[in-house]
Order: structure tokens, then sequence, then C-alpha cells
């Protein structure tokens, strides 16, 4: 496997006010959900997968080397300008520890895997990871037979006891402070021994349409996965087969360059945008049409015409969401919103507080730093027209905070974006797309 290097420049970034409205193309990496997934299944498939366009970022790095530890051979197609990682399936050993950094699908999709190794594997990773739910992974485990140790944290760090086999059967959890939690016990289940049942006990479950990501790439692999009720999915145990895939761009990492149209005015596309898809990020168009854009999609891909935009004098509409199924999009969103002229409310996204940082009081303490009137709820956040001043936005290493801060950079001036450099987590080159959009 290639060795790549990502940056987590510390220093601050003094986000660009648009100048002028925009008329900008931007290509977008491949998603992360689904180059995490795909490698995930690739590494317990019966052959070599070819995975085309993968994304090329600190997560998906983070995932390649964790399935490299594990004895799973990763690597970059030799045939010149292809963008193909080839993986190629083995006997999964252990005796090692996994860095998790701050991704949620590496230290929520690797321990089931681990499971199926022979010998100990620990999950351990940046700070910030120690304070992500993990109870519900561990417990899961746990009630499938396989030994884990946390000293009863319910956090990283943790090691899985793999014996090369897992039993499977029925397991119920309660997977309401996040669908990765199914996903990850969901994506290798084909090879325990009576595959698994599962069911979620939570009175919640947010991002469904994530655990429908994962049934339709376990299905493209020849799966047999079903849900014979509403919370609970059976997989069965048998062969995933290794398959060629093309992977889709990152929808949600569409979110902050087609919303910038709103906020500069002028319009922006993403071509290569799937006619039929599971990924969340879908919903943009819908999203970004209620707060004032128009939107169109053809063969060119997604377009989000702003008009003049806040700049030329047009504030985009107040607007209020339920953001259960698409909490990835709440950052993006909520940061175009606190440039309405009328109050907003985000609801349905309680699950944010355990993401890479507890988003919910991220956004609040970052938009009020600003100037902004924005009230934290028990299940979202309420925002009240305040005009915007220029100040330090900070990111708490959260790619989705530093993005959020670029978006209303583009009509405050001097907002400065500490540790822009968290965007390489899912967006390599962050800084330098953006600085092209506004140069279109």
């Amino acid at each position: 496997m290639t060795s790549r290097v990502y940056s987590h420049d510390s220093e601050n970034w003094v986000a660009p006010r648009a100048a002028s409205a925009l008329r900008a193309v931007v290509p977008i990496p491949g998603s992360k959900s689904l180059t995490n997934r795909e490698l995930v299944l690739a590494a317990v498939s019966d052959r070599p997968s070819a995975i085309h366009r993968p994304l090329r970022s600190r997560d998906s790095s983070l995932m390649l080397d964790a399935l490299a530890q594990l004895g799973v051979a990763c690597l970059d197609s030799v045939v010149e300008g292809s963008d193909t990682l080839l993986v190629t399936p083995s006997s999964l050993t252990g005796n090692v520890t996994i860095d998790c950094g701050l991704a949620g699908t590496v230290m929520r999709f690797v321990p089931s895997l681990a499971a199926l190794a022979v010998g100990p594997v620990t999950f351990d990773g940046d700070s910030g990871a120690r304070q992500r739910p993990m109870a519900t992974t561990i417990d899961g485990l746990r009630k499938l037979g396989v030994t884990v140790d946390d000293d009863g944290r319910g956090t990283l760090p943790f090691t899985v006891h793999g014996t090369g086999s897992v039993t499977g059967g029925d397991v119920s959890i309660d997977a309401s402070e996040s669908s990765q939690f199914v996903s990850g016990l969901l994506l290798v289940a084909a090879r325990f021994d009576n595959g698994i049942t599962l069911r979620h006990t939570g009175s919640r479950l947010p991002s469904t349409p994530h655990i429908d990501m994962t049934i339709a790439c376990l299905r493209a692999r020849g799966v047999t996965v079903s849900e014979p009720e509403a919370g609970v999915w059976r997989v069965e145990p048998g062969t995933i087969s290794g398959i060629d895939i093309d992977m889709e761009p990152d929808l949600s990492n569409a979110a902050p360059f087609l919303a910038a149209a709103l906020v500069a005015g002028g319009h922006v596309t993403v071509p290569h945008w799937p006619t039929r898809t599971t990924q969340v990020g879908d919903h943009l168009g819908r999203y970004l049409e209620l707060l004032g854009g128009v939107i169109t999609r053809d063969e060119q891909g997604l377009t989000v015409d702003g008009g003049v935009g806040v700049i030329g004098g047009t504030p985009v509409n107040g607007v209020t969401f339920d953001l259960r199924d698409a909490g990835e999009l709440a950052p993006a969103l909520i940061a175009v919103a606190a440039l309405a002229e009328g109050p907003s409310t985000f609801t349905g996204i309680a699950h944010l507080r355990g993401h890479e940082t507890d988003r919910l009081a991220a956004l609040v303490t970052e938009i009020n730093g600003l100037g902004g009137n924005a009230t934290e709820l028990s299940d979202g956040i309420h925002l009240e027209p305040a005009p915007l001043h220029g100040g330090v936005w900070r990111t708490y290493h959260d790619h989705r905070m530093a993005t959020a801060g670029a978006i209303i950079g583009l009509a405050v001036d001097g907002v400065v974006v500490e540790n822009v450099g968290t965007t390489a987590k899912t967006m390599p080159d962050f800084p330098a797309l953006w600085t092209a959009m506004l140069a279109s």
C-alpha cells in the first residue's frame, strides 16, 4: 500500500469572503461512507476486489492501515493513470493495535472484523475519539460471544480477542446514538457461522439511510439481507463476493460548495451526481431549495443557483428542518441559516453530540461568538436573525465545523477558521478547492 500523509495543519485560515457571484464546477472526491464500507467487505470477500476512484483522506487511510495490520493486502493499481485500490482478502491475524484516529467507521466497523482474526486486536485513537460512545459495539460483540476488554469504560481504548470465528445468531442492541453500530455488525455478519439477526431496542434510530447504504453494499456482493420488521435485520451466512466498483462522489462533502451559491450568489455544479444513491447527501437539493436556491439535475450533475445570494442582498429563507436522517448535513445547513432574515429550527439531531465533537454545543458556541443568536435544544438548534461579525471560528478537530465556518466567511469579513487542516479527515485540500471555486 502506498503511504499517504494527510495534513493536520493547526494554523488559522482566514476564510475568503466572496467578491462576486460564483460560476463554478466543483468535482468532489469519492464517498467516505461508501469507500470504508467497501474496504471492509473486500477484506472478507471470496476473491480480490477493485475499488475505483476511492476517497483518499485521513479516514480512508486509517481504514487501509487497519486492514493491512490485520493481514489484508491493499495496493494501488500499477496501471498508469488508474485511481484504483486492489484489495486481496486473506486469513486475518491479530496481535496488533489499530489507530482509529477520529474515524467512526474505523472504530465501529473494524471490531467485528477483528473478531474474525486470530489473536487480540487493540483499538485506540485520537484524544477526541476516546470521548465517542462505543459501549454498543462492545456490548454487541460480547452478546455474540466475543471477548472484549475495555475496563468498563465503554469507550476507546479496548481490545477484541479474536478466535478466527464468530457463532453469530440473535443479538439486541440500542443504536440510538449512531446507526454505525448497526452497520458495524451487519457488514461482516455473513461470515459468522449462523449469520445474524440484529434487533434495535432504542426509541430512536438516527441516520437510517446509512443502514440502507450498508444493506445495498451487502446485496451488491451477493449477501442475503432482509428486514423482517422495522428495526430488525437478518443477514444469512454465506459468501461475500469480490467485485469491481466505482465510487460515487461524497454528496455530503458537496454540501458546503453547493451551499456557497446561496451565500455568494451565482451557481455551483457538482458533476457526476448519481441518479440513484443511498447517500444522505442526495437530500441536499431539497433542503437548499427550501432555503431559497434553484436546483437543477441534468447530465452536468447537480446545480444550485443562488441568484444574487446573501452578498447581493437576497438573504436565505428561515426554515424548520427535521434532520434525523441527514444529521451530517446539519453543520452546513445551520451555517447558511445563520445568515437568514427569519428564524430557523433544526431538530432530530441529538446524536450529533457524539460525533467528532458535540456538534450542537460547538455550532451554538461559534455562531454566538460571531454575534449570532443560536440556542441549543434538547435535540437540535434554534436560530434567531442577528448580524454577524468576524472572529475566530474554532473547529474542535471536526471537519464539518471547519467547512461550516468557511460558509459563514463567504458573507462575513474576518472569519478565521482555526485548524482548517482537520478537513483532511474526509476532504483533502479543502482550502484549495474552496479558493478555486471562488476564483471560477
